[in-house]
């Protein structure tokens, strides 16, 4: 028979096997002697955990292990588990402890505990270190801020102001983080999540400025209010962190209009000189020809008050005089005659000549300049 060729049949001299390597008493492949289809043996389960206790009996004082020393290596084991749950946080750290993944807790620097793995785990970011963003340029080479080059980034830097001109701005924003559960959890990308709020927040304050303002005295206001903007922004999304400054770097205009832009200022500075100089000639001539013309306003009521009272006077007199003229007509006139001739002969030098001392040269004599003369004498 074929089987006979192959060594022995599985009823003849094949060693009591079958034609798939089987014993006489049928093992399968799973049988303890079994090769299974002519492979390798499967592990005996059986003699692993006989060969597993006879070598932890090995271990043991004594070679044997009793039920009161298994408990006692399993209180060891569960005192060291315990004990990986204590852990340090650093002085500039904020621990951070996830029970199953969820934040549970922020505890401050020390030793502090939890429970062990896999319930919770902790992590201890650093919180004092102040972090650096560039916006509108990159440090290249040295430290950042410390010198070095720089290249611009006119993408993030070229900004639309309120009186529809263009300004280049560069700026660094500094943070740190405040609440390491929301820093660590909130934001994907915290780094690049504060550069754009930072742009953002940079380009809405420029819009409502105008550009003289903010290449000259407005930019503590414009760096101030762009930091209060970008905090706002970030405690809406919640991301655990305070931002300490915003530093403008350098605010003029784009490159390829500077020329043309410092024409434009020296223009407006020489109509600002010129409204300047007309102004202080309007204040000077104005007042001058309000209190001219208060005094003129004020001499004519004052004529006017005395001309009136004059012919008031006048009139007044006159009537009292026509009242005594009714009276006594010719004393009145010659009364009226010898105060007329008195007012008007009163400032004249006069010089009387009696009817009856003759005629001659003598009232053509000028007599009172030889008085005069005779006086000085």
């Amino acid at each position: 028979m074929p089987w006979s060729n192959q060594g022995g049949g599985w009823q003849g001299g094949g060693g009591g096997r079958g034609p798939w390597g089987q014993g006489p008493r049928g093992n399968g492949p799973q049988g303890p002697g079994g090769g299974g289809f002519g492979g390798p043996n499967p592990p005996n389960l059986e003699e692993l955990l006989r060969k597993s206790q006879d070598r932890f009996r090995q271990m043991m004082p004594g070679g044997s292990v009793s039920g009161r020393g298994i408990l006692l290596l399993v209180l060891v084991a569960i005192a060291v588990w315990l004990g990986t749950g204590v852990y340090r946080v650093d002085t500039d750290e904020q621990g951070v402890v996830l029970r199953f993944g969820k934040v549970h807790a922020v505890t401050e620097p020390g030793l502090r505990y939890r429970l062990p793995w896999p319930i919770e785990a902790v992590l201890t970011p650093k919180v004092t270190t102040v972090n650096r963003e560039e916006i509108g340029f990159r440090s290249i080479g040295e430290l950042p801020g410390r010198g070095g080059q720089q290249r611009d980034v006119p993408e993030e830097s070229l900004m639309l102001t309120g009186d529809e001109n263009i300004v280049d701005i560069d700026f660094t924003v500094l943070w740190q983080v405040k609440d390491a559960g929301q820093y660590l959890f909130n934001v994907v990308d915290p780094s690049r999540t504060i550069k754009q709020v930072a742009e953002s927040a940079m380009r809405e304050v420029v819009g409502k400025n105008n550009i003289q303002f903010i290449l000259t005295d407005g930019r503590t206001k414009v760096a101030n209010d762009t930091r209060d903007l970008i905090q706002q922004i970030l405690d809406g999304y919640r991301a655990g962190v305070v931002v300490t400054q915003v530093a403008l770097q350098r605010t003029e205009p784009p490159s390829s209009v500077i020329d043309a832009f410092r024409d434009v200022q020296a223009a407006q500075a020489d109509r600002e000189r010129a409204q300047n100089e007309a102004e202080a000639y309007r204040n000077d001539i104005v007042p001058r020809a309000r209190g001219e013309a208060q005094r003129i306003l004020q001499q004519a009521e004052a004529y006017k008050q005395e001309t009136v009272a004059n012919a008031q006077g006048d009139a007044s007199r006159f009537t009292q005089i026509y009242e005594q003229y009714r009276q006594a007509r010719e004393v009145t006139a010659k009364r009226m005659y010898l105060e007329t001739m008195e007012q008007l002969l009163q400032g004249a030098n006069k010089v009387i000549i009696d009817r009856n001392g003759g005629s001659g040269v003598v009232p053509y004599l000028p007599l009172p300049e030889l008085q005069k003369q005779q006086q000085k004498r």
